[in-house]
């Protein structure tokens, strides 16, 4: 079995300390101990590194019983920016965030069908990064790092898209062909784990330490958090559930399979459940996935009887997908995130919890809570941010080389120092 160097193990106590005083600022060292299982010594030199590496600031002192005042640490929220962007099938987003990963800016641009060429693509993002930057006014700030996420199988440690079938890409250098155009560290990873670091870091997987975080889109899949830690399988592609059978001999999948869950419960799958239920529903939008799930949306918050079945139909096959998630790893938490989720919110929650109900098995489903993610911007976005923090922990590349993302650095298997 692989096993994490003290180097992974040092790296992997770096973001959980971070991920602390992140979520905590102001903190003492003291706290962080207790938070983390780390020994004090072990937690003061962490928090030395954070403190050279401007990422965290001494902000005063706080009384303790009957000892010495205990110095309190904060994150270094003008220490630098991180933008992360959220590469779709019909969309590009940037999102500028600060140290302590509170938006700063965004910006949009529409991929038109047609508009999906990787060179195409690198354009629409170099653009939306200036955008942003300049929005913030933050052209010459301390630029940390820009994490990319693009749908499909990623090979974060060389930059390339491998496979993305909604996008019809092979074998993309994405962080080459970006490289030529930004001059900042780049990161590349896809949405499963860029959702899942953003719940882990910021949302309901915080403190946790087994969640599976849903992403529901265009495409479907599940960011696994196993252990206190981001799973990402041996060649990065866990989580790819979305392909997971779901009916035998069912629709066909963009990945060249029939019945995946993705075919029933991804943007162009509910399409497809609206267009069997009812052909000539003034909900159906041709062609526009965003207009006709947030039509749906508007549609079942109103009580129609329509879209309520079209919601439920949904559910049905995403619960039962979700209860074979929670019978194999017995999370404490099934997170729904993305933009498909966010817009069906609470119907397809309440649908999706009913159905998990009657196929889990008893005993995990007991364990396990089934959320909307509370993540109030764009997670892709913000996990994809995060991403670049993360690089930034790691030691500098070479001169004149793009920033890649090294290999997962193990979890903490015991304290250092």
């Amino acid at each position: 079995m692989k096993r994490g160097t003290s180097r992974d193990i040092r790296t992997a106590n770096r973001y959980e300390v971070l991920r602390r005083i992140i979520a905590g600022s102001p903190t003492s060292r003291q706290e962080l101990a207790s938070l983390t299982g780390l020994s004090l010594a072990t937690v003061a030199t962490l928090v030395g590194e954070l403190l050279d590496l401007g990422m965290v600031t001494e902000v005063g002192f706080e009384d303790s019983a009957g000892g010495r005042p205990r110095g309190l640490v904060a994150v270094h929220a003008a220490g630098g920016v991180l933008v992360g962007v959220d590469v779709a099938e019909t969309y590009v987003r940037a999102e500028l965030f600060d140290l302590a990963l509170n938006v700063l800016a965004r910006a949009d641009a529409e991929l038109r069908p047609g508009e999906s060429r990787p060179e195409q693509v690198v354009g629409h993002v170099a653009t939306t990064v200036g955008t942003v930057l300049a929005r913030a006014g933050a052209e010459d700030a301390r630029v940390l790092g820009v994490g990319v996420s693009v749908p499909g199988q990623v090979d974060r440690g060389a930059g390339v898209s491998v496979y993305a079938a909604n996008l019809g890409w092979h074998d993309v250098p994405l962080l080459d062909l970006l490289a030529g155009h930004l001059g900042h560290p780049l990161y590349l990873d896809n949405p499963l784990r860029a959702c899942a670091v953003a719940e882990l870091w910021s949302g309901a997987a915080r403190g946790r330490g087994d969640a599976v975080v849903v992403n529901l889109g265009t495409g479907v899949g599940a960011g696994l958090v196993l252990g206190g830690g981001l799973h990402r399988g041996v060649s990065n592609s866990a989580g790819e559930w979305g392909h997971t059978t779901l009916v035998l001999d069912g629709r066909p999948c963009h990945c060249g399979g029939l019945g995946c869950v993705e075919a029933y419960v991804g943007a162009p799958g509910i399409m497809r459940n609206l267009s069997e239920l009812s052909p000539r529903s003034p909900l159906l939008h041709p062609g526009d996935q965003t207009a006709t799930v947030e039509a749906l949306a508007r549609a079942a918050a109103a009580g129609d009887p329509v879209a309520l079945e079209v919601v439920r139909y949904t559910a049905r096959h995403l619960g039962a997908g979700i209860a074979a998630l929670v019978n194999l790893l017995n999370p404490e938490v099934v997170v729904l995130s993305s933009w498909v989720a966010a817009a069906l919110g609470d119907p397809l929650l309440d649908a999706v919890r009913e159905c998990v109900a009657r196929h889990a098995l008893r005993r995990p489903l007991a364990a396990t809570e089934i959320v909307l993610s509370p993540i109030p911007t764009d997670p892709v976005c913000l996990g994809a941010a995060t991403f670049a923090l993360e690089g930034a922990l790691e030691p500098a590349p070479r001169p004149g080389t793009p920033r890649r993302a090294a290999p997962a650095p193990g979890r903490r298997t015991a304290p250092l120092g």
